[in-house]
């Protein structure tokens, strides 16, 4: 391993092979890095922090800080970072808080771009991209493969689905089915995330049948529950369309809503 000589160790830190910690950087609290992790200059680690193997974490970046959050009482919370994570420079990523799961979760294979934020008690998943300055309010949830446009915001306790697409500079105040492409200000749903599921490897057969699911969710049904019933009986046989089905079902008695379609507004944001 390799620290350098202007950098501060305090507490118990624990660092595995070949880590290497640039010049000026804190490391402060209950913290293990994985093998292979390089950590650049004036990085500063606090609180209970886990850093999975060959992540790189670039020049300004702040991990594990106490969330902005009034309720925050000191409680002994963590942020747990997966392995192979791009951290690019100055991004933030707060520690949860004794009001949610007491943690914050990134994935494996993320990439976090230049002052992207993840606020506390955030979870995201797998091979997810962040670009500049893309923000996550507390308690959001991310799924896998999903990617953020440049200043794109998530508010609080809202959901993103996996393999969905986030436009830059969207305002995302509802939750995102997995599979679509979301933009505007504020977010509207622009259909299916046909090119990023073509590049993830996803069938012809599976990406036309979401987009036939996309127009009995979101542009043929009056109502939500009547779009979900109808591909229940029509469209179970596909996997792909269930998954998207069980994530609208998982947010019955959400507040917040799932989005609608751009070109047909009308349609219901809830589960009626």
């Amino acid at each position: 391993m390799s620290v350098h000589q202007t950098s501060v160790l305090s507490g118990n830190v624990k660092l595995g092979k070949d880590v290497k910690i640039g010049a000026f950087c804190v490391l402060e609290g209950e913290i293990e890095v994985g093998d292979g992790t390089t950590i650049g200059n004036r990085v500063s680690i606090k609180g209970r922090v886990r850093i999975g193997k060959n992540c790189k974490i670039h020049d300004g970046a702040v991990i594990g800080e106490e969330p902005q959050h009034l309720g925050y009482k000191g409680e002994d919370t963590e942020v747990i970072i997966g392995d192979n994570v791009i951290i690019r420079e100055y991004v933030t990523v707060h520690r949860g808080t004794a009001l949610d799961k007491g943690k914050t979760i990134v994935g494996d294979k993320c990439m976090l771009m230049a002052y992207a934020h993840v606020a506390h008690d955030c979870v995201v998943g797998n091979n997810v991209i962040m670009a500049n300055c893309a923000t996550l309010a507390g308690h959001v949830e991310i799924g896998n493969n999903v990617f953020m446009g440049g200043l794109s915001a998530v508010q609080q306790w809202t959901k993103v689905g996996s393999y969905a697409m986030i436009g830059g500079l969207t305002g995302v105040n509802k939750h995102i089915p997995p599979f679509t492409r979301a933009s505007g200000n504020h977010v509207h749903l622009y259909g299916i995330n046909t090119i990023g599921l073509s590049r993830a490897g996803f069938s012809r057969e599976d990406i036309q049948a979401l987009k036939k699911a996309y127009i009995v969710l979101f542009k043929k049904s009056d109502t939500l529950s009547k779009a979900v019933e109808e591909l229940k009986k029509d469209m179970y046989h596909n996997q792909r369309v269930m998954e998207l089905v069980e994530f609208i079902e998982s947010l019955r008695n959400s507040k917040i809503g799932i989005a609608t379609d751009g070109k047909k507004t009308s349609v219901k944001e809830g589960i009626s």
